[in-house]
């Protein structure tokens, strides 16, 4: 069980390091500038904030859980980036409109490539 459980929580981070450090980069990058928003500060940032969450998530439910993880991210970013509490609040917000957008165009890439074979099966 906690084999299983900590599984979980290595692909969970993986992932989330995968498709989350790029975006939190160019955003901090945007905002707070190169120097101070550096690609590994990225990494660290989603690294822990995955695996703390998931600890956090396992103890704290409901509203008290939301805020908590929300400071627990603002305060990363906060960190990493050496930004204050409104710029971390900034770098959130548009990190998380970039990953919808991301999110969007990558669904329907995918319907496109679906409904493509789909085509083409006809054709064929």
């Amino acid at each position: 069980m906690v084999f299983q459980n900590l599984t979980k929580l290595l692909i969970q981070v993986v992932v989330s390091v995968i498709i989350l450090s790029p975006i939190l980069w160019v955003v901090g990058r945007a905002i707070v500038g190169g120097r101070r928003a550096r690609f590994s500060d990225a990494l660290w940032i989603v690294a822990l904030g995955t695996i703390i969450n998931s600890f956090v998530g396992a103890y704290v439910h409901g509203i008290l859980g939301f805020i908590a993880t929300l400071i627990l991210w603002l305060a990363l970013i906060k960190h990493f980036f050496d930004a204050g509490w409104g710029t971390a609040i900034i770098i959130a917000v548009v990190a998380i409109i970039v990953l919808g957008i991301v999110a969007l165009i990558l669904a329907f890439l995918g319907l496109a490539f679906i409904s493509g074979i789909g085509v083409m099966k006809g054709i064929l």
